[in-house]
């Protein structure tokens, strides 16, 4: 039996598939720990805790905002009561950068960790970007595949994609950056995208395009067409189709093949405002 963990990174998320052993070792470790662990719940989230220093009231205030936001955003609201009662989602916040390595078996860069098998964020009570980047990262990972699943063809670039589209900073950073990219002829085709496995590449820059290209694809379908259109090209993947069949059953009388859906993408970004070259090229030279 495998369990899907997502790891976070610096500057992006991706997720693995590792031994269940890993996940009941994580849980072990937790419950041996259990009396010292203090709650703060709330709808969908039971946040634990060692000490005030994690702020619980604002982690579950913010967990509670971006499970709206997300569900909103993409389409899902009336389907998203996905984490009610029992079924909650479980954070950790751990008191040490130590203490998370040992519960989790993360590396020393890692910041946060959510694994969909059992429904858990962890992170660290030190991390300064887990409230504003891997909580609602984390989140939207639960919260789209829950509604996709596993089954279906969703590519790798709209699983990351949606993740970080609800991390605001780096949904401006994409905007801003990427009408130039396109200008400068520096970006994937959409049928590269479709066959480039990003967790295997060791090039920053072609990582660094990967995210940045996927956040804008997402924002291109969600902008120009609305979230429940989006939503419906979501569960036509999620019962097996391919992408362009996908595609025509979604957006029947804007976009029937992977090609026109690059066209209609590169005169979306066009009419976008631009950032200056020279902040987009730089991208991939640092």
């Amino acid at each position: 039996m495998k369990a899907l963990i997502f790891r976070k990174h610096r500057s992006f998320t991706a997720f693995f598939v590792l031994p269940f052993a890993l996940v009941a070792s994580l849980w072990s470790l937790v419950s041996h720990a259990q009396s010292e662990w203090k709650e703060e719940k709330g709808d969908h989230f039971i946040l634990f805790y060692q000490s005030e220093a994690a702020r619980p009231k604002e982690v579950i205030r913010k967990a509670e905002l971006y499970y709206n936001r997300v569900a909103e955003d993409l389409g899902y609201a009336r389907y998203s009561n996905f984490w009610q009662w029992d079924k909650r989602v479980k954070i950790y916040i751990h008191p040490s950068k130590e203490a998370f390595q040992k519960a989790t078996g993360q590396p020393n860069w890692s910041h946060g960790m959510a694994s969909y098998l059992d429904k858990t964020i962890h992170s660290v009570v030190t991390s300064d970007n887990f409230m504003d980047e891997v909580l609602p990262h984390e989140i939207t990972h639960l919260i789209f595949r829950d509604f996709v699943g596993f089954k279906g063809q969703t590519p790798l670039w709209m699983d990351e994609g949606v993740a970080q589209w609800e991390e605001s900073a780096k949904r401006r950073e994409a905007l801003a950056m990427m009408p130039d990219l396109v200008a400068l002829g520096r970006v994937f085709t959409i049928e590269t995208l479709m066959r480039t496995d990003i967790r295997r590449e060791s090039d920053p820059q072609k990582v660094a395009l990967f995210y940045l290209q996927a956040i804008s694809l997402v924002d291109f379908l969600v902008t120009s067409f609305g979230p429940a259109s989006f939503t419906e090209f979501c569960r036509q993947l999620r019962d097996g189709k391919t992408l362009e069949a996908a595609l025509r059953a979604a957006y029947p009388n804007s976009m029937t093949s992977i090609d026109e859906m690059e066209d209609q993408w590169r005169r979306y970004l066009r009419n976008e405002r631009s950032a200056p070259a020279e902040t987009a090229n730089a991208v991939l030279t640092s």
